[in-house]
């Protein structure tokens, strides 16, 4: 199984790859994704890291409050989307 953890207050030079990366060091990083503007096409500075069950809680614990790319990163898990 896995869990997906919301990744806030991004760079916005932040990709995928470079986000998955990050992760990676703590744990099995199934796959990532920055959420961008559909206009724009441009990042709006958060994504989110899908990985293994057994890694989710070390992985919020090792990254939450961390430096990526000159900014302090909020992790934590993902709540699930609201319908509207």
């Amino acid at each position: 199984m896995t869990k997906t953890l919301y990744v806030g207050n991004l760079p916005w030079s932040t990709t995928d790859t470079s986000l998955a990366d990050a992760f990676s060091l703590h744990g099995a990083v199934v796959s990532s994704r920055i959420i961008t503007d559909k206009e724009t096409g441009r990042s709006r500075g958060f994504g989110f890291v899908e990985v293994e069950d057994d890694d989710a809680d070390k992985m919020i614990a090792s990254m939450n409050s961390t430096e990526l790319g000159g900014r302090q990163i909020v992790v934590n898990e993902a709540k699930p989307r609201q319908q509207n």
